[in-house]
Formats: C-alpha cells, structure tokens, sequence
C-alpha cells in the first residue's frame, strides 16, 4: 500500500470519496486540489491538514490563501500548482479532474514515479499511446480507478498478466435513457441527465453516462490502457450494474469482477493494490437479485457510443477532438444552451471537420484540443 496521496479534483465526487477512503484507511493526505469550490476546500483543508492545496482558477486561489492564513497550509494557483499538486508531495497521485486539464499533471506525475490512480478518462482518450509509452519508459505505476478499468485490471491481475487474452468485455448500465429513441430524449434537460440510476457521479459522467459517451471514452481508455485494438474490446449493456467488466481468455473461459455499485472499492483497490483491506461496504446479495441481463448496444439509439468506437478505429487526432469537443458541449448542455441530441451532433460534426490521421505529437493533440472547443463554442447557436 502505498504511503501517502495528492488528490487531484478533491471536490468533485470521485475526489470527496478518495478522502472519505483515504481517511478510513489512514493514509495521509499531502496535497488536494479544486478549481473555484473555495468553501469545501477550506474544509477539505482544515480537516485533512495537507501541506499544499492547489486551486486551478487563480482568483479563487487568492481567495482562499487568506481564508487559510491563519494555517501552515500554502496555496498555489494555476497548472503550474496543479502540476506542483500531483508531482511534489505523496507518492501517490489520485487524478480525479474532469476533462483534458488532467493530461499535463499525470504526466508530471510520471515524470515524478508516482503511482497514479487514474479516474480522469480523457488523459488517455486525448493521448493514451504518449502516456502510455512515458510510464512505461519512466516505471511510473498507472492502476485504474474507473469501475470497469478496475475489473478488467482485477480479472488480469488474478488470472497472470501472461495468460491470453481473446477481447475484454466492458459492461455499462445503459444509463436513464436506455431504449430510449432520438425523438424520446430531444427534451431532455440537465436535471433528468444527471440523474443515474446507479451510480452517484459528478454532473459531466453523469451526461456522459446519459448520452453513452462515457462509455465510448471507457472504450478508447481501455484500448491504451491495457494494449488491445478496438476490435479486441466488446461493450456490453447490464443494467443491474453488478458485473462491473469481464476479461474473456483465449480458451474461452471469462472472468468476471462482481460489486455493489460504489466507487469507494475501485478507488480503495487502488490505493491498497496489491492488497485488499477490510471495508464496511457489503457484497452483492445473490439470494435478493432476480436476474442479471445483458444486452448488445443499439448503435442507432446510442450514436455517441458508436462515434467514439468510430475514433478508436481511426487514431490520429479523431479521439482529442472529440473528447474536446464533448467536454465542451456538455458544459453547454448544464448552462441549457445546448440541447441534449445536439451533443452528439456538435460533436460529430468537430471530428468530421478537424480530426487528422498519422501518429500525432503531444503538440498538435493539444492543438487539435484547442480547435475542437473553438469549434464547439462559435458554432453551437446553430444546433
């Protein structure tokens, strides 16, 4: 296990449950970050006591390094102390922002060795083959947070890394929409897509859950992740939500990780991997559960699944735009300027327009970033 952890994204709802972990298992918290929640940093701060606390938007940082004044607890602001925040203080990093702004700090992180505990989908998704080959060349440790990262990393880890693998098998609940057609969500508001009937998450994953985006990011995370091509990955619909992802060997026999819904386990097995510590989380009850289904995705009802799939295939540039680019419609969406069928077609339209194919540099990935939002951002009026 490991000693000590900087939270990255402490406020969010993967970061409130780290320290919520971190705090049961006893492991000290070096460092958290934020971006403008001022009053639950301050709190996060003075019960967790971390040396460094990093708040990215750089007015707020201000803010709060006169609320903590009459503490020993130094406030930065910006990447450079996000990046100070996951590199500089524990020896292990738990990436929980939302969105590309995760991608510099990881790698810092590995830079550093670190162990990162990766919940930030899009740092893999927008440049997984340059983060994958920098923690390999570096030794850095990347073990999944996601629910499903987590159980095809479980299943590997038990089977041995040597075994062969025929194609991973990623589950996903289908989200509040599921069966739903394209004229039965052209209304559907923030409130409806944020509510899961699962998993609690933070607004965007929720979306993204909603518009089964989340899960094509999961596919192309996967696809780095664990070094298979597209067409070694099957995504699944399993409603009940217990079956968290399966690994499928060559022999034809599957493994399964089996779990109540919570992200306080994929998050505790990260910290503690190799080990496993006792929680007061409970097993599934078998004896109470009247079935567990499986479905094969519907590509016309879940087109941003199939878009992000289509990207996976394409490599070049195509993942970053559209990762982008859906970051920035979704936040559109939550502020009610976008409806929620334009996500999809916004987007889209941003990968058709601007992904590039080739074997692209961080450089021009971050460029290729930069575009998709100008894109989203001038031309959403028209959706």
């Amino acid at each position: 296990m490991i000693n000590s952890i900087s939270v990255l994204g402490s406020t969010g709802s993967v970061g409130t449950q780290t320290l919520d972990v971190a705090s049961r298992l006893g492991i000290p918290v070096r460092a958290i970050s934020g971006n403008r929640s001022i009053e639950l940093l301050e709190e996060q701060a003075r019960r967790f006591r971390p040396e460094f606390v990093s708040v990215f938007d750089e007015e707020a940082a201000k803010r709060l390094k006169i609320a903590l004044a009459d503490t020993e607890v130094k406030v930065g602001g910006g990447m450079s102390a996000l990046t100070d925040c996951a590199c500089g203080y524990a020896d292990c990093v738990v990436t929980a922002v939302s969105g590309s702004v995760g991608l510099t700090p990881t790698l810092a992180a590995i830079d550093a060795g670190r162990r990162i505990a990766l919940a930030n989908k899009e740092t893999l998704v927008c440049a997984g083959e340059i983060v994958m080959k920098r923690a390999r060349d570096k030794g850095a440790e990347i073990v999944p947070v996601d629910s499903e990262h987590s159980a095809i990393f479980q299943c590997l880890e038990a089977q041995g890394r040597e075994s062969a693998v025929r194609r991973l098998l990623l589950t996903g609940s289908g989200g509040p929409f599921r069966g739903k057609t394209r004229g039965e969500t052209k209304d559907v508001t923030p409130a409806m897509a944020v509510a899961h009937p699962n998993w609690k998450m933070g607004a965007k994953i929720s979306v993204d859950s909603a518009t089964m985006m989340n899960k094509g990011l999961e596919f192309i995370e996967a696809m780095h992740l664990f070094s298979v091509r597209p067409d070694e990955i099957k995504v699944i619909i399993h409603p009940e939500s217990v079956i968290h992802s399966m690994v499928e060997f060559a022999d034809g026999c599957v493994l399964a990780q089996l779990g109540v819904p919570d992200m306080r386990l994929p998050i505790q097995y990260a910290l503690t991997y190799p080990a496993r510590r006792a929680n007061d989380t409970p097993a599934p009850d078998f004896a109470a559960l009247s079935k567990l289904s499986f479905f094969d995705p519907d590509p016309e009802k879940m087109p941003c699944l199939m878009l992000a799939m289509d990207c996976a295939v394409r490599g070049g540039t195509a993942a970053a735009v559209m990762s982008a680019a859906n970051e920035c419609a979704v936040d559109l969406f939550l502020q009610e300027k976008l409806g929620f069928n334009s996500i999809f077609d916004i987007v889209s339209d941003a990968v058709g327009k601007i992904a590039l194919p080739g074997t692209p540099s961080l450089e021009i990935l971050q460029d290729a970033d930069s575009e998709a939002r100008h894109f989203v951002t001038d031309n959403y009026r028209k959706y």
